[in-house]
């Protein structure tokens, strides 16, 4: 379970987060993600609705950050191993957040292993 810190401050962040994934060549890859919300206080799920070269970093093994800011601009960063899923609970749970004009390919899923508030380590 994350700290409660990051806990409220996702149910408090702005609406886009910034997803950041790694090639196999170290070149990172960020990009915005409206689609994306925490799974059980423990991983965060993201919506793969139009994803290019985060998903080739994906077969690669990447890992993976997300950056939020909440709204009264508290920053937080999560980073951790990455699964990808087409079926079962994280699938299903992406589809329940996802609106229904977002193709929703897959459910890119963070396993957060690091949480930090700007350079603070809060797990």
């Amino acid at each position: 379970m994350l700290p409660k810190e990051i806990l409220d401050g996702w149910k408090e962040r702005e609406k886009a987060v910034v997803l950041t994934t790694v090639s196999l060549d170290g070149m990172p890859n960020s990009i915005w993600a409206t689609c994306a919300d925490m799974y059980n206080g423990e991983a965060v799920v993201v919506a793969d609705n139009y994803f290019a070269k985060t998903k080739q970093n994906i077969a690669a093994g990447t890992p993976a950050s997300v950056l939020f800011l909440t709204k009264d601009r508290t920053s937080y960063q999560l980073k951790g191993k990455v699964s990808y899923h087409t079926e079962g609970p994280y699938f299903a749970f992406m589809k329940a957040f996802n609106p229904a004009q977002h193709p929703g390919h897959g459910a890119l899923v963070i396993h957060v292993q690091e949480a930090y508030n700007g350079a603070k380590k809060l797990l």
